[in-house]
Order: structure tokens, then C-alpha cells, then sequence
């Protein structure tokens, strides 16, 4: 069983990673910031959230023992926070100046690693917090990175689709080319590896824009090269994979999608968009799951019984599937679970009597709740500023994303063009050029001309998109 401990909605855009410490939970966004949560209530820290990043922040981990953060971002800086002050311990700059998509901290604290979109990684010392190595690992942007529960591996994946495995000298040790042949979204090593008669054997998951999960055992044997067999591949899923996670004994493994948001073993749980990040608490039977719908999902597993935190789910079954559709397209069973979800337990049996469903419930106003007989004035405020919140949620959350500036990941107002062929928006490009980046945000390529062209299509594109909101 699978149910809904709690969902917070504190970051202004789309989630990018979600990581647990034994006693915290930190979640990234493309909005600049790092949230930190305490895990016995949920309650937000005082010190969060952590801002410094000039651009969205990509991903973030915890140290095993959970006393730093790690945080990257498209500025092309690692930062290393204190999970206790929120102080700032160091600011890791990238030697390329590259855009950061990925970081990892070595289990044991002796490294930190950062994958960047010119094919690099940068390998620092932790303890000195200096650079150790820098160097490239693909033509292609590095998307994951991960260490081997040892210490002394990481592995790299690319958007070519390869996975490789390094020491921490930057010497290959073994290439698996067309891993995921659209390109890899996300590795992770299981925390535990097996030594017996001279053979050291890791499991891995890595998954893909293929929309596959896939499952690896790597193995070496009396220091000859290593072995990368694949033991399982999963292919249920009809999007592309975004997100992997082992649980902390290494038997289970959660996947995020980006249509189907979440698989856990057999069941689905939905957001209102992609899920972008999964994460598996190493103390408790947690998981959550961050999304372009802006929230974090924090889900038990197992008997809900011996939880000590209130339960907001449907027992024992599948939680419904209103939350990934339009308002409009909920069925009538879809609008009741939403109203005991926001506290409108009341209101269950006026709807279910007069038959609303999602496009009846879009359209509701102060006269129609009123002919509904709900003659409660806080009951009915209470709910048109429910569903207000509600259409405007799914409306912002439910921007194309050709609509979106790919530096900031708001919708764009004065979209240009530039020398790279992208669309950005003005403000945001003209600053990124101000800022010495004189390479393309998205291919880190340098930029031929500095020169911006109107894209008034796309503008006009966008306004009618709003317009029909």
C-alpha cells in the first residue's frame, strides 16, 4: 500500500530534484531556490528557503550523514550549504563556466561532482572543497552522474544515450554506448555491493527519453576490466523516464514518468503534470516525488497503520486519476474526491445530488453555488476561492513548454531569437550575455553574434494561448 503523507506547493516553478537526509527533505526548482523541510512534521525551516543562484537550480543531495546540501544550477555553480544554518560552506564554480544539470556527493563525503552541458565533470575535493579534476566525458551534456556506494567510481550519463564509469582519477573503466539510444535522464547505484571470491559486483538502475527503466549489474573480477550486464529492462512505460531512486536496502526501485508521473512497483500516483524527481528517505518508508505541477508528493509505504503522521489518501486503493487531467475533462467521482481533499467534505453530497462534474465545476460562480443551496457565506467563499486557485494552477502549470524561456522557465513576454536558434526571453538572454556567457544556454556553444531577432510568432502564438486560458 501506497499513501499520500502530505503535498507541499511553496516553489513558484517546476520541481527538479527532491532528496531526503535521515531527518530532512530538500527540494530544488527551476525558480532559483532550495526548500528544506524538517521530516517528523513537514514544516518548512526557517532558514528556507536558500537563494544564491542566478538561474534555476537542477539538483541537489545531501551528504550521507545529512549535515551539507549540495545544489547546482544553470549560473554553471555548485554550492554547498550547511543543512543546520543554511549558510553558505563554499561556492564551487565551474572552470568552463558551463551550465550545471547534475551533482552527486561520494558516500563517503571525500568528493562532489558536477556534470555540466559542455560534456565535462567537474571533481572536487570535499574536505579542501578545491577542484581535483575537470575533463570532458561526452560531446554531448552530461544529465546524471552518480558514485558507487565505494566511493571510488562515478558514473556519468549523456543525452547521446551512453553510460560510463570513471575512477575518481578520470580514468575510464568501462563504456556502455546507446545505454538509452534517445538519450539518458537519470543514474543511481544501489547503496550496497557484494564482494565474494575476488569479484566486486554494484547493481544500478539508469532510465531514459526511450521511456525504459533499465536495470544493470556492473562487475569486476581479480582487477580485470569491468562487466556491464543488463538484467532487466522495464518498458511499461509510454514517456520517457525523468527520475530513478533505490530504496535504502537496495530491493526496491521508484521511477517518475513524465505522463504516467510515477510507478511504484504496480501502482500509479498522479501529479497534475510530469514528474521530474524521486527520491527514497533512508530512515523511513517515504518516497517522494516532485513535478512540473510546481508541488512535492510525500508518500508512505507499507501499513499506514504505524505511521504517526495524519494519512490524506484513499486506503488501500489507487488514488484517482483527476489530477493529471484539465479541470474540465474530471468526471463527478473526480470532483468529489478534489472537494475532501481541500476540506469541503460537506459540499460531497450537494454535488453528488446535482450530478457536477469537472466542466460544471469550472463554470460555477457566486449565483450558481448559491442555486446549489449551499447557503453557508463561508462555505461558498471557501469554495470559488478554492476553484479559482485550482484553474489558475492548471492553467500555469500547463504552458507548452515551446512557450517557456529555457533560461527561466516562465512563460516569455518578449521572446528573441538568437544566434543558436532558440527562443529566449529578452530580458533573460540580454543578461546571460551581460554576464561574460558568451556561449549558448542550451548547447554551450559559442555564440557567433550577440545579435537578438523578434520572434514575433511565437509571441503572437503565446498570446493567443493565453487568450483561450
Amino acid at each position: 500500500m501506497v499513501s499520500l503523507v502530505v503535498t507541499l506547493r511553496h516553489h513558484a516553478e517546476e520541481v527538479s530534484c527532491c532528496a531526503f537526509s535521515p531527518s530532512l527533505l530538500a527540494t530544488s526548482s527551476g525558480d532559483k531556490t532550495i526548500r528544506v523541510y524538517n521530516t517528523a512534521d513537514f514544516s518548512e525551516l526557517p532558514f528556507s528557503p536558500l537563494s544564491g543562484h542566478g538561474y534555476g537550480v537542477h539538483c541537489c543531495c545531501f551528504s550521507s550523514c545529512g549535515t551539507y546540501l549540495l545544489s547546482c544550477s544553470t549560473d554553471g555553480s555548485a554550492r554547498l550549504w550547511s543543512s543546520e544554518t543554511g549558510d553558505v560552506a563554499a561556492v564551487l564554480q565551474h572552470p568552463g563556466r558551463s551550465p550545471l544539470r547534475v551533482c552527486a556527493l561520494a558516500p563517503d563525503s571525500s568528493f562532489l561532482l558536477a556534470g555540466a552541458c559542455d560534456g565535462t565533470v567537474a571533481l572536487w575535493d570535499f574536505p579542501s572543497k578545491t577542484l581535483r579534476r575537470c575533463g570532458a566525458v561526452s560531446e554531448a551534456s552530461v544529465v546524471a552522474c552518480c558514485f558507487s556506494p565505494c566511493s571510488q567510481m562515478f558514473l556519468t550519463g549523456c543525452t547521446q544515450g551512453d553510460l560510463k564509469l570513471w575512477d575518481t582519477d578520470m580514468k575510464l573503466l568501462h563504456a556502455e554506448k546507446d545505454a538509452h539510444d534517445l538519450g539518458v535522464t537519470c543514474c543511481s547505484f544501489a547503496p550496497h555491493f557484494k564482494v565474494d571470491d575476488c569479484c566486486v559486483e554494484f547493481r544500478l538502475a539508469s532510465c531514459g527519453q526511450d521511456s525504459q527503466l533499465k536495470i544493470w549489474i556492473l562487475s569486476q573480477r581479480d582487477g580485470a576490466a569491468f562487466i556491464m550486464k543488463l538484467l532487466h529492462t522495464l518498458t511499461s512505460q509510454s514517456s520517457p523516464v525523468l527520475s530513478c531512486a533505490f530504496s535504502s536496502d537496495g530491493e526496491l526501485v521508484v521511477s517518475g514518468l513524465s505522463y504516467t508521473p510515477l510507478i511504484f512497483l504496480l501502482l500509479f500516483l498522479f501529479h497534475r503534470r510530469y514528474v521530474t524527481a524521486v527520491a527514497v528517505s533512508p530512515t523511513m518508508p517515504w518516497i517522494a516525488t516532485g513535478s512540473m505541477d510546481r508541488s512535492v508528493n510525500v508518500w508512505r509505504i507499507g501499513d499506514r497503520s504505524s505511521s504517526s503522521l495524519p494519512v490524506v489518501c484513499c486506503a488501500g486503493r489507487k488514488l484517482p486519476g483527476h489530477s493529471r487531467l484539465l479541470v474540465a475533462d474530471w468526471s463527478e467521482e473526480d470532483v468529489q474526491t478534489w472537494l475532501c481533499e481541500e476540506g469541503l467534505q460537506d459540499l460531497v453530497s450537494i454535488f453528488k445530488a446535482n450530478n457536477i462534474d469537472g466542466a460544471e465545476l469550472s463554470q460555477l460562480d457566486k449565483v450558481m453555488a448559491t442555486e446549489l443551496g449551499i447557503e453557508s457565506l463561508g462555505l461558498r467563499s471557501r469554495l470559488l476561492r478554492k476553484i479559482k486557485a485550482l484553474k489558475a494552477g492548471q492553467s500555469s502549470s500547463g504552458s507548452p513548454d515551446e512557450f517557456l524561456c529555457p533560461i527561466t522557465r516562465e512563460l516569455m513576454k518578449d521572446p528573441v531569437i538568437a544566434a543558436d536558434g532558440y527562443s529566449y526571453e529578452r530580458d533573460s538572454i540580454e543578461s546571460w550575455i551581460r554576464g561574460k556567457n558568451k556561449t549558448s544556454p542550451m548547447t554551450n556553444l559559442p555564440l557567433q553574434t550577440t545579435l537578438l531577432t523578434p520572434n514575433r510568432s511565437l509571441k503572437m502564438a503565446i498570446s493567443r494561448w493565453k487568450s483561450s486560458q
